[in-house]
């Protein structure tokens, strides 16, 4: 038998205390309903019961009574225990219904009427019940003395069960909404509830038991001289005024959520919620102080805020710690014998299995790496999604189950619960609140409900992908709020350190402006081309610039100064604990957090820098390379302490001896001329004719309004801009000197393929109009970039415009037919800040 805890004492105590004032008052309403039924629905007992006890709220006010009738008119107790996530909530469930018959039903058989808000919560609350050797059960069969039944909603049962049992039914909430009630099989005749009815002919039984529970369904008109009333288990419940109890009671306050429940004609009903909402009854309010102080949680959480922009980083450090973790577990079984096998849950984008090539971090995307580049084993990872199941009917507690990473995208939000979860991984956007909000509380569990002293495994961790550390700050505040745990705060350690293709979009075609329309199919731009024995093609980065790399010309200089620590400073990492104050939710301090958990591994090392080296025989005698130089001067373990940290910066040098040794073999290649730059018929790029965009999207115009007039299409939507890139289109459409201009569109229309694997994409196209015809004799591809964005990046694409543009001058279009005559092509990048003074210069000298 569980052991009750402070809280759980002090919250039975007020339910006790409820339900002993409850009987005294209820007393007075029998003996007026003998006088006067009329004066007795008048007599609110429930809610003087209440008043009676002066219960109070966490600031020391008192709780207002909300009053609530049964679907009979009758005056409706109902109270709701305030319990956060991991408070034992079923457990003082079991507990009050124990009350409830002891004192204030006085009998230790009848129903209780079990709903609950999904499958997941359902599923786990009735194999507990069913368990006889579960805390859970338990309890029942101690207040029924050993004589307890559980059913669902298909079972049936007769008036010699609910005599002789304490019978508990199973409900899922949607199965008792009565907005369809007609289709619910909880509402329709039925065999197997006869014993409760009278017999079929005998209608007056059935009128007089009509006029007692006037909200019985019945066959016949209201007016009819015979009513038949059915055998339904929704009949049968308002018959025996169950005891209801409500799991997540927040969720069944809908207005005809609220309405099925009163018309099961309750003789009480108990809501069980971490939030209550209003209109509720809180009867008692167990805060995270409460959970904290008797051991039940994992506190602090740790938040590690990865400084990286590579998403495997971010499961890499996750694994990192699990397996830390994992290692403290068995010393502790070792010494307790209390099994604990840490499992890491991972939200990612995308679940579905049309969305795996969608551009977002996909559920197989994360297995894939875990199992190639992590070795972990396939049965060690689950996914769990809408369509994917495969920790369905699995013990997740049992020694027999091998299961450590659980990817998800939402599947884990409610109800779920597992208190071997400690670290939550999460790969999507942390700036929405929904996806910490919503699974923070599903590692907050401590194993066994108490601390195990050691204290890696006393505390949680969330690893996140690019996140901003204010917003992952509120949001897990308002996730800690929904769990029940509001009274959680922070103090902050900081540390330096799936596209839906299924959906349908309207769209319209448009196409060039009727001036333009001599163009279509006549606007060519060059391309880097790579000479093939007597022909040529488009350059391909993996097969004509990767594939040629050697890299025994590669500098590990970076590795040979690179300084190991226990203490990695390159992530931000917060961790939330409970504040001293009820007022300050959050308070700064700054620490640091490191973890103990992969061992030094030259294979799992090749594996991580073979997104960088595609040879693996290449990459492994890299490794070798690498730890040969580290362990010249440190030990295993302080190389093992920092094995994330070791990859994450040999990726970041092969990745830059990578693009220095590419680009010196994209010079050799063109000086040899086996790379060229120009328009050649099968290489070259045309614009479209025609492009598809949504309907009724807003149209860029003029800062004075009007429509643009000189983009080559019929107009452009305002969304394909950003602010910078509508400043800059909106200022070129006025120029008298230009003839058309095009917003080239990433992902899809021209690119140039230098010596980095990433295309770029121009964002404009404008052309030079020839004075002595109505064609273009020039045209100028434009790249804009915000101040803020002058990086490595924008350095590599001004390397390769100004090599476009030295290229370009040494070809003679002419030679390319009569259409490309007199024509020029010139690169250019253009900054925020200085992007107007820049295209003054330029249509200047046009």
């Amino acid at each position: 038998m569980m052991k009750l805890k402070d809280y759980q004492k002090r919250c039975l105590k007020d339910i006790k205390l409820y339900l002993q004032s409850l009987v005294e008052y209820k007393d007075k309403y029998d003996k007026y309903i003998e006088i006067d039924k009329e004066m007795a629905f008048d007599y609110d007992f429930p809610k003087k019961a209440w008043e009676q006890c002066e219960f109070k709220n966490a600031v020391g006010e008192s709780v207002v009574y909300n009053s609530k009738q049964n679907g009979l008119n009758e005056p409706l107790p109902n109270f709701c225990i305030k319990v956060p996530t991991g408070g034992g909530k079923t457990f003082l469930a079991t507990r009050t219904v124990d009350l409830i018959n002891t004192i204030y039903r006085k009998k230790k058989t009848g129903i209780v009427l079990w709903i609950v808000p999904t499958n997941q919560i359902y599923r786990q609350t009735i194999n507990s019940l069913k368990n006889r050797e579960h805390p859970y059960r338990q309890v029942l069969d101690l207040s029924s003395g050993g004589r307890t039944l559980i059913l669902e909603k298909g079972d049936r049962f007769t008036t010699q069960d609910i005599n002789e049992n304490l019978v508990i039914m199973m409900l899922m909430l949607p199965s008792a909404n009565r907005q369809n009630k007609e289709t619910l099989k909880i509402f329709q005749d039925a065999g197997g509830f006869d014993s409760f009815f009278p017999p079929d002919d005998d209608f007056k039984a059935h009128e007089d038991l009509i006029d007692k529970f006037p909200n019985l369904d019945y066959f016949g008109e209201e007016d009819s001289f015979w009513k038949q009333i059915k055998t339904s288990l929704g009949n049968t419940l308002r018959i025996l005024k169950p005891v209801i109890i409500i799991d997540e009671g927040q969720k069944a306050y809908s207005e005809n959520a609220q309405k099925t429940i009163r018309n099961f004609n309750p003789s009480i009903v108990v809501e069980l919620s971490a939030t209550p909402p209003s209109g509720s009854n809180p009867i008692s309010h167990i805060t995270g102080q409460d959970l904290n102080r008797e051991e039940m949680i994992k506190l602090d959480i740790h938040v590690v805020n990865k400084a990286t922009t590579n998403w495997k980083d971010v499961v890499l450090s996750s694994v990192e710690k699990r397996n830390s973790l994992e290692k403290l577990a068995k010393q502790y079984e070792s010494q307790t014998g209390q099994y604990i096998r840490p499992i890491c849950l991972i939200q990612v984008e995308r679940t579905g299995k049309n969305q795996i090539n969608s551009g977002y971090i996909h559920s197989e995307h994360v297995k894939d790496y875990l199992m190639n580049e992590c070795g972990i084993s396939s049965n060690e990872i689950a996914i769990k999604s809408s369509e994917k199941d495969d920790i369905e009917g699995i013990d997740l507690l049992s020694k027999d189950c091998s299961i450590r990473y659980i990817i998800t995208k939402q599947a884990l939000q409610e109800g779920w619960d597992c208190s071997f979860a400690y670290v939550l991984t999460v790969l999507t956007d942390t700036s929405s609140e929904m996806n910490i909000t919503q699974l923070v509380g599903r590692i907050l569990r401590q194993p066994y409900a108490k601390k195990t002293k050691i204290i890696d495994l006393d505390e949680s961790y969330v690893y996140c992908y690019r996140p901003n550390t204010n917003e992952i700050l509120n949001n897990i505040k308002k996730g800690l709020e929904g769990e029940g745990l509001g009274d959680i705060a922070g103090r902050v350690i900081s540390e330096s350190g799936d596209l839906d293709t299924s959906a349908r979009v309207d769209t319209t075609i448009i196409r060039y402006r009727e001036e333009f329309k001599k163009f279509e199919g006549r606007i060519y731009l060059p391309r880097f081309i790579i000479r093939e024995n007597e022909s040529y093609r488009e350059l391909s980065y993996e097969m004509d610039i990767l594939s040629r790399i050697n890299w025994n010309e590669i500098s590990l200089k970076d590795i040979e100064s690179l300084v190991l620590s226990p203490e990695n400073k390159n992530d931000i990492v917060i961790s939330i604990a409970l504040s001293d104050s009820t007022e300050d939710l959050i308070e700064k301090k700054i620490s640091a957090m490191r973890a103990d958990g992969l061992i030094v591994d030259y294979l799992f090392i090749t594996r991580h820098i073979m997104n960088v080296v595609p040879n693996p025989w290449v990459a492994y005698e890299i490794t070798e390379k690498a730890l040969k130089i580290l362990r010249g001067k440190y030990s295993d373990d302080l190389i093992s302490a920092n094995m994330v940290f070791i990859i994450q910066e040999l990726n970041k040098t092969l990745e830059e001896q990578r693009d220095i040794l590419a680009q010196k073999l994209f010079v050799e290649l063109i000086k040899n001329k086996e790379i060229l730059f120009f328009l050649q018929c099968d290489s070259n790029f045309a614009l479209p004719t025609k492009n598809a965009v949504r309907n009724n999207v807003k149209k860029l115009t003029r800062d004075t309004g009007d429509p643009i007039e000189k983009s080559l299409f019929e107009y452009v939507p305002e969304e394909e801009l950003n602010k910078l890139e509508q400043s800059v289109a909106v200022y070129i459409d006025k120029q008298q000197k230009l003839l058309w201009w095009y917003r080239n569109l990433s992902k899809q229309d021209y690119y140039i393929q230098g010596w980095k694997k990433s295309k770029i994409y121009p964002d404009f196209i404008l052309s030079k109009p020839n004075e002595e015809n109505d064609d273009y004799s020039k045209v100028l591809v434009v790249e804009t970039k915000g101040l803020h964005l002058k990086n490595e990046d924008t350095a590599y694409k001004k390397s390769v415009f100004d090599l476009c543009n030295e290229l370009g001058k040494k070809i003679s279009w002419e030679e390319l037919g009569e259409e490309f005559r007199d024509k020029t092509v010139e690169f250019q990048i253009i900054f925020d800040k200085e992007w107007q003074r820049k295209l003054n210069e330029i249509f200047d000298v046009w």
